[in-house]
């Protein structure tokens, strides 16, 4: 039994690889409502004083709270009082790595803002976008004032160079400002002056270094006079930022700048958890970094792995993007087939060529990506290539299956009849993408219906419950195979070239599907679209039998409810992926139902 999360499906967004991590922490603590000056004294006389024997004294309640105070300012970096200035004018301090460790640690423990102090304006709310303030609300000017009481602290490396020597959360000053020869520096204005998002990661870093103490360190190959020259300059900016905001009449507390005072090794020896990256160019591992366990997760999710004999999927071999993948336990490909959006069908000469050359080194050929064949506009030429490349990849992969034939009659010039090795070396073949899951699906897809002589839907089913491979194909890959199925079966090993007498009906799920299918999280919990919960035959088939719907309710009929059991359902109302609603206030409900049942087995 498996529980399926649904989200709305997000936006699109292209694969740029971001920062290690974040540069930021948001050091806040409780909420304690500030003294009141005189505020039990009454107005006028309250005349004769009365008996408190036995009675509590009558006192107005406490004032409420306002809205803006919901964040304090506190951090071992405020006050600067028992800092020393290593530069007067503008001021920048100095700080060494065992009060910078103990800042870091404290801003780490404190709680979070609450969401509605800090977003939308984390958002970005450029006051030329009319887009993205008329979402946001455009009467509410006081969204686009930056909250009071946030004080952050941001590490920037001088030099910018982050491959080495790399501090925990640590960012290149370029991410904060120009290093132009400019005067007077500036934060960049990062909110978006076009367009709407309510996923701007890309301004976070700047967002957050205008309500920050900023830290700047270097390593060996920083002279202390570039580490000086940048803190000056950062400085500079912290004060140009003040005066930009007591201008427009807005309240900014005081933000400093400091340099570290020691050198970089100090922190590998003495503080190894705030090492991200060693002077070595190591990942020290030491660190909490989601960035990195999300290549990681990546990896290990789309890991290469057999699907058929001596046929593996998985991602392109890259060493640097997925250490952990290279092992003795990883094989050495005979043939690498990559899916790419601008191949081409290979034809039967190239394919030829591929196999003798593969007998000595390792070949690589490119294929068509899913989604490139479009039915009803789609060629006989590559259907008849796509099938030629199956039976390709099996002849190589199991010659002892499928014997070379041997003819008598043929002779060399001296009239001997040449020697052929009936069962030749079986090829190891790799269908391969960037991602491991995607590119790749429609040959891999084609491939199992091939080998195994199954229909669509049962490929679909098999690939992902019994082989465990999470992959994404699209509505053209389900067409088209679904208008093929014939011809794959009858040509398959198996069928022996008998045209099937009645292919299986297709269940009812399959006409719904748009070619995905809901991704393993954990080995008992999937994350869908609303699109794979209102599929209720598709969930059933993969083992699915509980359905928590974050914002959208599932459009199933009574009976259908009614039979799946109301304890098997929760919908999360009133809450949208709009990058406004909360949803702090639901994780315990949601937390609950997802462990009410067994964890730690297979689907």
């Amino acid at each position: 039994m498996a529980t399926l999360v649904v989200q709305q499906t997000p936006l699109r967004q292209s694969r740029s690889p971001p920062p290690i991590s974040s540069a930021l922490t948001l050091d806040t603590t409780k909420f304690q409502p500030p003294p009141i000056p005189n505020k039990h004294i009454p107005y006028c006389s309250p005349g004769p004083a009365p008996s408190t024997l036995g009675r509590t004294p009558a006192t107005p309640p406490a004032s409420p709270p306002t809205k803006q105070i919901g964040i304090q300012n506190f951090s071992v970096l405020f006050p600067t009082d028992n800092f020393s200035k290593v530069v007067d004018n503008p001021p920048v301090y100095s700080i060494d790595a065992a009060i910078l460790a103990q800042a870091l640690n404290k801003a780490a423990t404190q709680p979070l803002p609450d969401p509605k102090l800090v977003f939308p304006w984390l958002h970005g709310l450029h006051p030329e976008n009319q887009i993205q303030l008329a979402f946001f609300n455009s009467r509410r000017k006081a969204l686009r004032k930056t909250p009071r009481g946030i004080r952050g602290i941001t590490i920037v490396k001088a030099g910018g160079d982050l491959t080495r020597s790399r501090l925990k959360g640590a960012v290149a000053p370029t991410e904060l400002l120009s290093l132009a020869g400019v005067r007077d520096p500036v934060f960049y204005d990062v909110d978006p002056k076009d367009g709407f998002s309510v996923r701007n990661f890309h301004i976070q870093v700047g967002k957050m270094a205008m309500v920050s103490d900023i830290v700047i360190y270097g390593d060996e190959s920083t002279s202390t006079e570039s580490i000086h020259s940048l803190s000056k300059r950062i400085s500079r900016a912290q004060i140009a930022y003040r005066e930009k905001c007591d201008i427009a009449g807005l309240d900014s507390p005081v933000y400093s700048t400091f340099v570290v005072s020691n050198p970089f090794h100090d922190f590998e020896r003495s503080y190894p958890e705030l090492v991200a990256i060693n002077s070595k160019q190591e990942l020290s591992g030491s660190t909490m970094d989601f960035f990195q366990w999300e290549r990681q997760e990546m990896c290990a999710m789309s890991k290469a792995s057999e699907i058929a004999n001596n046929v593996w999927l998985g991602p392109t071999p890259d060493t640097t993007q997925c250490p952990s993948s290279a092992g003795t336990e990883d094989p050495d490909y005979d043939i690498l087939i990559e899916a790419s959006d601008l191949a081409r069908v290979p034809d039967c000469k190239m394919l030829h060529r591929v196999a003798d050359l593969s007998a000595c080194s390792p070949q690589f050929v490119e294929f068509p990506s899913s989604g490139s064949i479009m039915p009803p506009s789609w060629s006989h030429s590559e259907v008849d290539g796509l099938l030629e490349t199956c039976q390709w990849i099996y002849r190589l992969a199991n010659p002892d299956l499928t014997p070379a034939s041997s003819d008598d009659s043929e002779q060399d010039s001296e009239g001997d009849i040449p020697m052929k090795t009936l069962f030749p070396r079986p090829r190891r073949i790799l269908l391969h993408c960037a991602d491991g899951y995607t590119e790749s699906s429609l040959l891999a897809l084609t491939y199992f219906m091939y080998v195994e002589c199954v229909p669509v839907h049962e490929a679909w089913i098999r690939m992902h419950c019994e082989k465990k491979r999470n992959f994404f194909a699209y509505p053209s890959d389900v067409a088209l195979l679904t208008s093929i199925q014939p011809r794959i079966l009858q040509e398959s090993p198996l069928s022996q070239g008998l045209i099937p007498s009645s292919l299986p009906e297709d269940p009812v799920w399959l006409k719904h599907i748009d070619g995905s299918l809901p991704s393993r999280i954990l080995p008992y919990m999937y994350l869908g679209n609303l699109g794979h919960a209102n599929n209720p035959e598709l969930l059933v088939a993969m083992g699915i039998e509980r359905v928590l719907s974050v914002g959208e309710e599932v459009n199933w009929p009574a009976e259908k409810k009614e039979c799946w059991g109301k304890d098997n359902l929760l919908l999360v109302d009133r809450v949208q992926d709009n990058g406004v609603d909360p949803l702090t206030e639901e994780f315990d409900r949601c937390l609950e139902f997802i462990g009410e049942n067994p964890v730690g087995f297979d689907i």
